[in-house]
């Protein structure tokens, strides 16, 4: 197999051959046919995020075929299209995992992080947190819906059933919540960096019925906010905002400092949440709907070896939606 590894945070993933790997007891071996590329694996390289296991291959929005079982594997065949998510394992044993909060599990091991992930042409995962995909889409468009859809869906779920959704940051996660909203009859307000018109007019031809800049109201009240960017200053921005008793969740898993704001912001009952990874039942939930949601995925496409390129354009901004890796 081969992959794209970083061997030292801050430096260039390097293409490296490794012997093929076999499935332990419960995992299957999965050849990799797309992997997107996170913010999160931006957060990996750059060093942003805690205790990276190192030498690591990043990647957690995996489209891959099964072509090897371990042991003890049930459920999935040989042949099987799954998706692979951020969440790569978890104990099940502590409080979290046996109170169905498994996101918040404490020992966890997630893919592309702590446990090897998907720029690669193959990868073994435990079996218990891959999820069929069936024949229905096409491999590249499908990969983002395994990480900017589900934290997505999981932020959606956390802000509420109000109509006003604001979404600061307008990404891959953005650009397919937003089909998902206007699928539920909300209306979503889109909010990007100042200026960015190319941004604006991609937000509103995806159904968004007003985009501005992040430092400007929205022209009516908002029942929720979710900030996908990884900017402090946007949370204050936000507060503003909402109405009272509105929620602005951050879905990030990474954010800049947050500045002081006056507790006039919070006041009136407003919730200020965070969203961490992921459950199985999310995905399900989620993969579930999307087939009748319609969603259509923006992606640019990069060879795997092109991995340093993909993440440079993602880090500048220079393409709407999301990037792909193709073996």
């Amino acid at each position: 197999m081969h992959a794209m590894v970083l061997k030292k945070i801050g430096t260039a993933l390097e293409w490296t051959e490794y012997p093929d790997r076999q499935p332990e007891h419960g995992q299957i071996r999965v050849k990799v046919l797309a992997c997107g590329v996170c913010r999160t694996d931006l957060h990996v390289v750059d060093g942003e995020l805690p205790n990276p296991m190192i030498p690591i291959i990043p990647g957690h929005e995996v489209v891959g075929r099964i072509d090897a079982l371990g042991t003890g594997v049930e459920g999935l065949q040989l042949g099987e299209r799954v998706g692979i998510p951020w969440l790569g394992h978890t104990c099940g044993v502590c409080n979290y995992c046996k109170g169905s909060q498994e996101n918040l599990c404490d020992r966890p091991l997630f893919n592309g992080y702590t446990q090897d992930g998907g720029f690669a042409t193959a990868m073994c995962v435990d079996a218990r947190f891959a999820f069929p995909l069936g024949e229905i889409g096409e491999d590249a468009a499908l990969a983002p819906l395994l990480c900017a859809g589900l934290i997505g869906w999981r932020a959606l779920t956390l802000a509420g059933p109000g109509k006003n959704l604001g979404l600061y940051g307008f990404g891959a996660a953005a650009h397919i919540l937003v089909q998902v909203a206007r699928w539920q009859r909300r209306s979503v307000f889109a909010f990007t960096r100042s200026g960015d018109a190319v941004t604006q007019d991609f937000a509103r031809g995806l159904g968004a019925i007003w985009a501005g800049d992040s430092d400007q109201l929205p022209p009516e009240p908002l029942d929720a906010a979710i900030i996908f960017a990884p900017v402090g200053e946007l949370i204050p921005q936000a507060l503003q905002a909402v109405r009272k008793g509105g929620r602005v969740v951050c879905a990030g898993i990474h954010m800049s400092d947050i500045p002081s704001f006056p507790y006039r912001l919070l006041w009136e009952e407003r919730h200020l949440l965070s969203v961490a990874n992921l459950t199985r039942q999310d995905g399900i939930d989620f993969l579930q709907r999307a087939p009748k949601i319609g969603i259509v995925t923006k992606i640019s496409s990069y060879p795997l070896q092109q991995a340093n390129q993909a993440l440079a354009d993602l880090r500048a901004g220079r393409f709407e939606g999301a990037a792909v890796l193709i073996p």
